[in-house]
This record gives C-alpha cells, structure tokens and sequence, in this order.
C-alpha cells in the first residue's frame, strides 16, 4: 500500500513538472513533523495503560496504536488455531 501511494505521488509530481507548476504539497521536514505528531499522539494511551498497571503488550499496541499512525488495521490473530 505505501509502494502504490509513493507511486501514485511520483505520477503527480511528474505530472505537476510537464505542466511546469509547484505542487501543492507540503515540504518533507512538514511531513516528517506530521509524523512525530502521530506517533507522539500515542504517547497518551500508552502513558495511561501504565499509570493503571497495565501491560503494554505487542497485541494491544498493533490494535490500539499502529493503525492510527499507520493508517493500516491490524491483522487479526486466531489464537485458536496457533494452538493447534
């Protein structure tokens, strides 16, 4: 999914050279601080797992907090079937 969006925004800035324009798009050192502000929003939940004592295992963090900085959900894990 990141390959096809970084393909798809290397279309539009080829797109944007032909036509001879500046692209709308923010700076990368802009983007680079949208990051750190996703992953610094996660902060918050992870502080308060802690303050009420509880772990902060890989499972809870892939479903609570990867897909918000991500933007991509979390497969889901049959334990079940892992078992067997």
């Amino acid at each position: 999914m990141y390959l096809i969006s970084l393909g798809a925004g290397i279309l539009a800035g080829l797109l944007y050279g032909l036509i001879d324009v500046r692209s709308p798009a923010p700076p990368a050192i802009a983007l680079v601080g949208l990051l750190g502000m996703l992953v610094g929003e996660q902060i918050v939940p992870v502080a308060r797992r802690l303050i009420d004592g509880e772990p902060i295992t890989r499972a809870w963090f892939a479903g609570e907090c990867q897909p918000k900085i991500t933007g991509v959900q979390a497969k889901e894990v049959n334990l079940e079937a892992r078992k067997g």
